[in-house]
C-alpha cells in the first residue's frame, strides 16, 4: 500500500455482534434445557406430558435450537466481528445486518412453535416446513450479499485465512440447503420432498453430513484462525498448513455423506466412495487441529490463568477427537456396530458440546469485555464454567460410548452356531443401557449449569460496562490493488490444470471397470510425481498465482464453489437418474392407499423416525431379528424416506402383518401393556383426533406428479377410499374386542400405515438358489443374499 494513501476513520458495527452474541447465549440455554428434558424422557416415559411435549416432537426442537439458534448466532457474532477487522471496513449495509439478525430470530421462533405442533418435513436437521425454509434461504441471501459486499469494498488487499472458511460456508450452505429442501407443497404447513427412497437418503446425508461440515465446522475454524491467535497473542503456527487444511477440507468433506448409509440398500459403490473420502478426512482435520494447538507455542502458561485460552484449546482438542472418531465410524465393519446406536449420539455431542460449545464460550468471554468496554466480571466463574462443562462433556460422551457399544454388541450377538440371536428381545438391550442413559442426563445437566453460569457472568459484565463500537483509522486502498484477476488467469494455470487432471485420474480409479481402474491409478501416481517435479521447478509461479488469487474475492469464491460442488454432482446425479422404478430389478414398493398415506404423514408428524428405522441392513443379526434385508425398490415411493439413524425401538421395515390391528391399538394407548419396560410414550390424542381429509386429495396429486403410480381419482374418490378402508379396520378391531375407534381417527390411519410396511411386488418372479452367508453352518431361509456379509458378534 502506498504511504500517501487516503486515511479514514471507521466505526465498526459492533451492535450487530452484541445482538448475535446475546441471542446465542439465550438460545443455547433453551436448546440445552430441551436436550436435558428429552434425555430424561428416554428414562422416564412419564415426562411425555402432552402430544406437543413428546420425545418425537421435542427432539428435533433440541437439535435445531442447538445447531441453528445457538451455534448459528454464535457463528454470525464471530463472522461479523472478525470480517470487519480483516477487511478494515464496516459491514456494507446496516439495514442488511438488521434484517439478518431479526429475520434469523423470527425463523428460530417459528421453528420453536411449529416443531412441537408436529409440523415437520421428517428429515434430520431439515425438519422445518417449507414456508420457514424459504425464509431461511432469503435471510441467508441477505447475509451473503452483506458479506460479499463487504469483501468487495474492503481496505485490505489480501483475504486472510478466516475469510476463506467464511466464504466456503456462505456458498456451500446455500447449495446444500436449497437442494435438500426441494419440495412440492400440499398445504401451507406440509410438503413432499421431490426425492424419494435412496435418492432422498443420499441427498439428505449429503446435506446432513455437510451441514455439520459447513455450518458447525468451517465457520468455527475461521473463528479459530482469527480469535485464537488474538487470545494467545501469537501468529498462526503455519500459513502453508492453513492453505492445505482449507482446500483439502472443503474438497474432501463434501464426498463423505454416504458413510451415514453403510450396510444399507445404498449402492455399494456409493458406500465405498463415502468411506474412502471419510478416511481421507483424517489428514486435513488433524492438520487444522495441530495448526491451532501449535499456535500456542511459547504461551502455554496462559492455560493456567486465562479461561479464554482454556476454552479455545479444549475446543480444538475436541475437534481433533471428533474428527478422528468420525472417519473411524465410517469404516463399514465399525459402522456395523456403531450405526443406529448411542455411540453416534456421543460422537455428535463431543463435537457440538466440546468443539462448538467451548469455542462459543471462549469467544464470548473474549468478546464481552471489548464490546462493553470493561473487564470480565469474574474470572473464577469462567474457570468454574470450564471445569463443570468439561466434566459434563466427558460424563455424557463416556456414557454414550459405553451405551452404544454395549447395545450394539447385544443386538449383533448370535449363538456360536449362528442359528439364533443371543438377545432376541429388543427390550433386553434397552434395559441394559438405562444406567448409561441416566449418566447422560447427569452429564448434560452439568454442561447446562456451566452455560447458565456463563450467562450470569456475561450479564454481570454487561451491567458494569456500556456498549462500545470500536473506531479505527485505516488507509483506503485503490481499486487496482485488489480484484483484478481475470477468467484466464484464474483457471488456465498449472495449479488448476494439475489438480483437475489428477482428480479425473483418481475418479477413473474409482469408477472404471477392472483393469482400466488400475491403469488409471497408475497414471495418477505417475502424474502426481510429474506434478510435484513441475511444482518444484516453478513453485514461485504457483505462489505468485495464489497470492494474486487472495487479492480477488470473486475468483476465490468461484474456485471454492467448484471444489465443493464436484462431490455432490458425481454422487447425486447418477443416483437420481438411475434409481427409478423402471430400473428396479428385484422388488418394488406397493404405493400407499389414501388412508395409509394419511397414516404415514401422522407417523412423520409424531417424529417416530427419531426412534425407529425402516432399513434392515445386509447383516445376519439384522435379518435374524427383523426379517429379510431391505431392497432399494421397497422405499422407492417414500417421500421422504424413513431409513432412520437411531434405534431406540426396533426396526419397522417388515412390520406390516406381523401383529393384529388390536396389538397396534393397545401399543399406542399403553406401550408398557404390550412391551414391559418400554420407554415409548403413549399417544392418547391419536384416539380422539381426526386425520386430515381436506388435503388428502392434494397429497395424492402431488405424489402422482413425483412419479407414484396412483390411478386417476377425484377428491371424493380419495376420501371415500380412505373412509372405506378405515371402516374395515374398525370392524376388525371390534372383532378383536377393541370397540370405540372411529374410521376417520388418526389411530386408524396409523394402523393402516404400519400394516402396509414391508409390502411389495416382485419384479422378477424367477427365484434363484441363494448361497448361505460365509461362516453360517446351516441353510438359511429364502431372502438371504448371495455373498452375505456377516457382522454378527458371537458369544
Amino acid at each position: 500500500m502506498t504511504t500517501n494513501a487516503t486515511k479514514i476513520t471507521i466505526e465498526f458495527d459492533d451492535r450487530t455482534v452484541r445482538r448475535f452474541m446475546i441471542a446465542s447465549i439465550i438460545w443455547g440455554i433453551v436448546g440445552m434445557l430441551a436436550g436435558v428434558f428429552v434425555a430424561s424422557q428416554l428414562n422416564f416415559h412419564q415426562l411425555n406430558l402432552a402430544s406437543w411435549l413428546s420425545f418425537g416432537r421435542l427432539r428435533p426442537l433440541h437439535t435445531n435450537a442447538v445447531i441453528f439458534a445457538f451455534v448459528g448466532n454464535m457463528m454470525f457474532a464471530g463472522v461479523y466481528y472478525s470480517t470487519q477487522r480483516l477487511c478494515k471496513a464496516r459491514m456494507a449495509s446496516d439495514l442488511l445486518s438488521n434484517i439478518h439478525f431479526w429475520g434469523w430470530q423470527l425463523i428460530i421462533v417459528s421453528a420453536a412453535i411449529t416443531l412441537p405442533l408436529g409440523l415437520t418435513r421428517g428429515q434430520e436437521y431439515a425438519e422445518l416446513i417449507w414456508p420457514i425454509n424459504i425464509a431461511v434461504a432469503l435471510i441467508w441471501v441477505v447475509f451473503a450479499v452483506n458479506f460479499f459486499w463487504t469483501l468487495a469494498k474492503r481496505n485490505e488487499p489480501s483475504l486472510y485465512v478466516a475469510l476463506w472458511f467464511y466464504i466456503s460456508t456462505v456458498i456451500t450452505i446455500a447449495l446444500l440447503y436449497i437442494v435438500n429442501h426441494l419440495s412440492i407443497p400440499t398445504s401451507w404447513t406440509h410438503s413432499y420432498t421431490i426425492f424419494a427412497g435412496v435418492q432422498n437418503g443420499l441427498v439428505q446425508w449429503w446435506y446432513g453430513h455437510n451441514a455439520v461440515a459447513f455450518f458447525l465446522t468451517t465457520p468455527i475454524l475461521g473463528i479459530m484462525y482469527y480469535f485464537l491467535p488474538k487470545a494467545v497473542e501469537r501468529p498462526v503456527y503455519s500459513y502453508r498448513l492453513s492453505i492445505v487444511h482449507f482446500w483439502s477440507l472443503v474438497f474432501i468433506y463434501i464426498w463423505a455423506g454416504p458413510h451415514h448409509l453403510l450396510n444399507t440398500a445404498l449402492p455399494k459403490w456409493l458406500q465405498m466412495l463415502g468411506m474412502f473420502f471419510s478416511l481421507m478426512l483424517w489428514a486435513p482435520s488433524w492438520g487444522g487441529m495441530l495448526n491451532g494447538l501449535l499456535t500456542l507455542r511459547g504461551a502455554w502458561d496462559k492455560l493456567r490463568t486465562d479461561p479464554v485460552v482454556k476454552f479455545f484449546i479444549a475446543a480444538v482438542t475436541f475437534y481433533g477427537m471428533s474428527t478422528f472418531e468420525g472417519p473411524l465410524l465410517s469404516i463399514r465393519a465399525v459402522n456395523a456396530l456403531s450405526h443406529y446406536s448411542d455411540w453416534t449420539i456421543g460422537h455428535v455431542h463431543s463435537g457440538a458440546m466440546g468443539w462448538n460449545g467451548f469455542m462459543a464460550a471462549g469467544l464470548f468471554y473474549w468478546l464481552t469485555p471489548r464490546l462493553y468496554g470493561t473487564k470480565l466480571y469474574s474470572t473464577s466463574m469462567a474457570n468454574f464454567h470450564f471445569w463443570i462443562g468439561l466434566i459434563g462433556i466427558l460424563v455424557y460422551v463416556g456414557a454414550m460410548w459405553v451405551s452404544g457399544i454395549m447395545q450394539g454388541l447385544m443386538l449383533n450377538a448370535t449363538t456360536p452356531d449362528g442359528h439364533a440371536l443371543v438377545y432376541p428381545n429388543f427390550i433386553e438391550t434397552l434395559t441394559a443401557i438405562r444406567p448409561m442413559m441416566a449418566f447422560r442426563i447427569i452429564g448434560g445437566s452439568l454442561y447446562l449449569v456451566g452455560m447458565i453460569i456463563m450467562a450470569v457472568n456475561i450479564w454481570l459484565t454487561i451491567r458494569k460496562g456500556s456498549p462500545v463500537n470500536e473506531k479505527r483509522e485505516v488507509a483506503v486502498i485503490e481499486r487496482n490493488q485488489r480484484d483484478t484477476m481475470g477468467l484466464k488467469e484464474t483457471f488456465f494455470n498449472d495449479p488448476i490444470a494439475c489438480t483437475f487432471a489428477g482428480l479425473v485420474l483418481i475418479l477413473g480409479w474409482l469408477f472404471l471397470p477392472p483393469g482400466a481402474d488400475i491403469a488409471s491409478l497408475g497414471c495418477a501416481l505417475v502424474f502426481g510425481v510429474l506434478a510435484v517435479k513441475r511444482f518444484q521447478g516453478g513453485h514461485h509461479r504457483w505462489s505468485a498465482w495464489y497470492d494474486s488469487l487472495l487479492n480477488n474475492w470473486l475468483p476465490f469464491t468461484v474456485l471454492t464453489f467448484v471444489a465443493v460442488a464436484l462431490g455432490g454432482l458425481i454422487q447425486i446425479v447418477p443416483t437420481v437418474l438411475v434409481n427409478r422404478a423402471t430400473n428396479v430389478e428385484d422388488r418394488i414398493q406397493q404405493p400407499y392407499t389414501p388412508l395409509e398415506l394419511a397414516g404415514r404423514d401422522i407417523y412423520v408428524s409424531e417424529g417416530c423416525y427419531n426412534c425407529h428405522s425402516q432399513m434392515i441392513r445386509t447383516m445376519l443379526p439384522d435379518v435374524l431379528r427383523y426379517g429379510d434385508y431391505s431392497r432399494l425398490g421397497e422405499s422407492i415411493y417414500d417421500h421422504p424416506y424413513q431409513w432412520g439413524s437411531k434405534r431406540t425401538g426396533p426396526d419397522l421395515a417388515r412390520e406390516g402383518g406381523k401383529y393384529p390391528h388390536s396389538w397396534h391399538y393397545d401399543h399406542m394407548k399403553d406401550p408398557r401393556a404390550i412391551s414391559v419396560g418400554s420407554n415409548m410414550p403413549a399417544y392418547p390424542h391419536l384416539f380422539t383426533e381426526k386425520f386430515d381429509q381436506g388435503t388428502l386429495w392434494k397429497k395424492v396429486g402431488v405424489l402422482t406428479q413425483l412419479g407414484v403410480p396412483y390411478p386417476a381419482m377425484t377428491e371424493t374418490e380419495v376420501k371415500t377410499k380412505a373412509v372405506e378402508q378405515g371402516i374395515k379396520i374398525v370392524q376388525e378391531l371390534e372383532a378383536q374386542s377393541r370397540a370405540g375407534a372411529m374410521p376417520d381417527s388418526k389411530i386408524v390411519a396409523l394402523i393402516a400405515y404400519l400394516q402396509k410396511l414391508g409390502k411389495y411386488d416382485a419384479v422378477d418372479p424367477e427365484q434363484k438358489p441363494l448361497a448361505k452367508p460365509e461362516g453360517v453352518p446351516f441353510p438359511l431361509k429364502p431372502g438371504i443374499p448371495d455373498g452375505y456379509r456377516t457382522s454378527a458378534v458371537t458369544k
